[in-house]
């Protein structure tokens, strides 16, 4: 089942149809009440309000005369300066639906690049559109189903337009780009009004996701870390997740590198590569995820790196995190505050050579929130969305 749809009436069209103003100041325009067709039950003489006999048209009025009277207790009937002039309905702006939208929609902008509701998801639709599509399907109350749900606008839509909904996507990037869209669309009470399922609850759960599909694992482990992935498949330069942060102080975002390991026999050989990367990145922390816990030999690698950071906050520079330790509270420790007020208008120093700013996704650096536990677990923790910076290998490849 469809329903008709209606586009607001242009400026044009209305400075030239609704030229008159009641008292309070609603515009209307006038509409004829001459029936189209000969109707004798519907010829009668017409006592108004203001005294005066109206007489029908030979037709007949469009409206019984109950129907009349109702319109003339509402004030919604036009009485004409002139004695020999009609009466008239009046149609006024403020509940008029509009123009009927046709089959060709070219009235829906698209994103911009500096609009406001655009998350830097690749194919990202006008909320506009699934509002109308929406709108043209549906009555208030019905489910929405969206199988591919991606960035969640169909899902919005439907929130929006009082629906019910049913979100599907196979990446942890749309579950997480969704749930914070809902809450800065909606606010956090949105989120106890639905289910999420198929996120890891505990470390079971994380490793089982970890042995179905490595790549999501990767995904959800540096969300988790409150980090965001890296922007595309591919060599990733012993680079897996970026976690950009602030300290007091300093005029750009500082970063710590996050790899993720997912082999069993992990050893002191991953150590060394993240040191060299987050050297070669000139990171100042650099996070290595596993599964396992780490060896003697990993921890005395790591630990003989040394600490980074202000005095009054010293921590290590190389972390490793276990897939139990990412359920805990602050798994990775930063030196300072995230995104602290004092430097939140502080410019950003320009990106290096070898790094590629990301534009238009200013809105997907955020903390993954799940149980309730996991919620209180980052209340102390509040990160502004930044501009993302995804870093790149330095290294080229030798001319054979």
């Amino acid at each position: 089942m469809t329903y008709q749809i209606y586009t607001p009436y242009s400026p044009e069209y209305v400075a030239e149809h609704f030229v008159h103003k009641d008292p309070d100041g609603r515009l209307f325009r006038r509409s004829d009440l001459v029936n189209p067709a000969v109707r004798p039950n519907l010829r009668y003489d017409y006592h108004a309000s203001n005294g005066r006999v109206y007489k029908p048209h030979s037709n007949g009025w469009k409206v019984s005369l109950e129907v009349m009277r109702q319109l003339d207790r509402e004030n919604r009937l036009f009485f004409p300066a002139k004695d020999d002039a009609r009466l008239r309905k009046k149609i006024y702006l403020d509940e008029s639906p509009g123009v009927a939208a046709s089959d060709v929609w070219d009235d829906l902008p698209p994103i911009h690049a500096s609009s406001q509701e655009r998350l830097g998801y690749p194919t990202q639709k006008p909320e506009s559109l699934l509002e109308r599509i929406v709108s043209a399907s549906s009555n208030k109350g019905d489910v929405v189903l969206d199988p591919f749900c991606g960035c969640g606008t169909a899902i919005h839509a439907a929130e929006q337009l009082g629906r019910k909904w049913i979100g599907i996507d196979v990446t942890y990037l749309a579950i997480h780009v969704i749930e914070e869209r809902l809450v800065k669309a909606f606010g956090h009470r949105i989120k106890g009004s639905y289910t999420l399922y198929g996120r890891p609850e505990d470390a079971e759960d994380a490793k089982a996701l970890a042995a179905r599909d490595w790549l999501e694992f990767q995904k959800w482990a540096v969300f988790t870390l409150d980090g965001l992935p890296k922007d595309r498949p591919g060599a990733d330069g012993g680079i897996d997740g970026i976690i950009r942060y602030h300290q007091l102080g300093k005029d750009r975002a500082s970063r710590a590198i996050v790899s993720v390991k997912g082999g069993l026999n992990v050893g002191v050989d991953a150590i060394h590569k993240l040191k060299s990367v987050v050297k070669r990145e000139e990171a100042e922390i650099g996070v290595l995820v596993c599964v396992n816990p780490p060896t003697g030999p990993m921890l005395r690698e790591a630990a003989s790196e040394g600490e980074t950071g202000p005095s009054t906050r010293r921590v290590p520079r190389i972390q490793i995190v276990t897939i139990e330790q990412l359920f805990h509270p602050a798994p990775v420790l930063l030196p300072g505050m995230v995104d602290p007020p004092e430097v939140l208008s502080a410019p950003l120093s320009p990106a290096k050579r070898g790094r590629k700013r990301v534009e238009g996704q200013t809105e997907m650096l955020f903390p993954i929130e799940g149980t309730a536990e996991a919620q209180k677990r980052k209340s102390n923790r509040t990160i502004r969305s930044v501009d993302i910076e995804v870093t790149r290998s330095a290294y080229t490849r030798k001319s054979k």
